[in-house]
């Protein structure tokens, strides 16, 4: 269990941090696209400049050429969650194994293959492209920092080698001998399973691959609303206005523009602080090698990394709702959050007292009670969208694209043919109810890590009925 009280090390790392977002603090992001500022019709409009939007974007033109094809983005591209997470790019598609397994056990080998053959084709994609990403294929280590956590990591790991994934069990001698910390007592590794890479440089790559295919893509054109006009729907922004024949909204966490999303999905808000370069003598005493992703084992977990320039990302821990859905800058620079993580951080990796953090932010992440995306149809069909990716959504928003062309379509794919798309997720109860039941939620899964994983009464409860919460 994680101690929250602040030291020597913790308060002095973070005395001259500044409130950027790493990934976007980059000299080679593009300058920005123009706003649209015309009423235009087109084949196909794409709402959202993130992954989910871009990956929709490009593999419509790919499939279909002579589509005209708009991209309208609020901010700038990559602004939202897609530039402000961790960067890890997984092959699950369930928000990981244990979470698939609880929910669509009979599909999992299903859902494993596909979600491996979604992860090979981005990094395929990334290579054809010429997308300098960082993209290494490292894998990743789930890390037990409690005794109940390697019981679970061993039993995790006979299911999934039962379903053909490349486990392996690291006991603390081995797992130290590939990253060093003092916490550890085993952990999982799955060396196929997971890329590490700059999720904003991704981002921006697909952008220019879209741009190369003939997408309109228009930045800080904020979507205000649409209307379903019979042959067409209309989407408008505060100076203009597309009018197309199909829809795709992918707008991750913000609030969504059809009413029928807004009892699925909540905004939490998780901050990541990012360090300084380490220098050789401080790598070695960590080792980290191999630029494997880490996370540990508890409810409130961490995930960690390092950058291709040698810097620590750390982050998560907190997840934080504001009552009423509440969305906006006003919630990305929380103090309290950067402070436990700079505490946390120290307890992993006490070897590195002096190391300061360079960067500090907090974004939203679309959370819904399954923890994985679902999909849905609106305005006859016309319009289709994606959202509750849960943090999870830099492989998987490849996927969730695929599953929205198909649904537009009307193909019947095995994409479309899982529970996992067919079936929406359980909706979360409205305010007052929603703060109240996420508060006890937070406190039980907290309560939970301090009592060697035990799941109280709530937490029971919610599980019977397929409802959460995660950080």
């Amino acid at each position: 269990m994680f101690d929250e009280t602040q030291t020597e090390a913790s308060t002095k790392s973070l005395v001259n941090v500044r409130h950027n977002i790493f990934w976007l603090d980059d000299p080679s992001r593009p300058a920005a696209r123009p706003q649209l500022q015309a009423h235009i019709n087109a084949d196909f409009c794409v709402v959202g400049g993130g992954f989910s939007g871009l990956w929709t974007a490009v593999l419509a033109k790919q499939q279909h050429p002579d589509w005209s094809v708009v991209l309208l983005e609020g901010d700038r591209i990559a602004s939202g969650a897609t530039g402000r997470n961790g960067g890890f790019c997984a092959a699950s598609l369930t928000h990981g194994l244990a979470n698939g397994m609880s929910r669509w056990p009979s599909e999992m080998p299903t859902l494993l293959q596909l979600g491996k053959e979604n992860l090979d084709a981005i990094e395929v994609f990334v290579a054809d492209h010429g997308i300098d990403c960082e993209f290494i294929r490292s894998g990743d280590l789930a890390v037990a920092t409690e005794p109940y956590q390697v019981t679970d990591l061993i039993e995790l790991c006979e299911v999934g080698k039962a379903l053909g994934i490349s486990y392996k069990f690291l006991d603390d001698a081995n797992l130290r001998s590939r990253v060093d910390s003092p916490t550890y007592l085993a952990g999982l590794f799955d060396g196929s399973g997971t890329a590490m890479l700059n999720p904003a440089r991704l981002a921006w790559g697909l952008a220019r691959v879209a741009a190369d295919l003939g997408v309109d893509i228009y930045e800080q054109s904020p979507v205000l609303t649409s209307k379903d006009k019979g042959a067409t729907v209309s989407i408008f922004t505060h100076s203009g206005s597309v009018a197309a024949a199909r829809v795709a909204l992918a707008t991750s966490a913000y609030p969504p523009l059809l009413r029928r999303i807004r009892n699925y999905v909540v905004p939490v808000y998780d901050c990541v602080l990012v360090s300084e370069p380490l220098s050789h003598q401080q790598r070695a005493l960590v080792r980290w090698d191999g630029r494997e992703g880490l996370s540990d084992c508890g409810n409130q977990f961490h995930y960690y990394r390092i950058t291709a320039d040698g810097r620590i990302l750390w982050g998560g821990y907190d997840a934080v709702y504001h009552r009423g859905n509440g969305f906006g800058p006003q919630y990305e620079f929380d103090e309290e959050s950067f402070g436990r993580l700079a505490a946390h951080f120290f307890q992993t990796f006490p070897q590195l007292a002096g190391l300061e953090f360079s960067h500090a932010w907090g974004g939203a992440i679309d959370t819904c009670s399954r923890f994985s995306a679902f999909w849905g149809k609106a305005h006859g069909g016309k319009t289709v969208y994606v959202s509750g990716f849960t943090g999870l959504g830099v492989g998987a928003s490849r996927f969730g694209a695929q599953v929205m062309l198909d649904l537009l379509a009307g193909h019947n794919t095995m994409r479309t043919q899982l529970q996992m798309v067919r079936k929406k997720p359980k909706p979360f109860p409205p305010e007052p109810l929603r703060s109240i039941g996420i508060d006890w939620t937070t406190r039980s899964l907290q309560a939970a890590d301090r009592n060697s994983g035990r799941r109280n009464l709530w937490l029971r409860t919610l599980d019977r009925f397929g409802l959460g919460f995660d950080s």
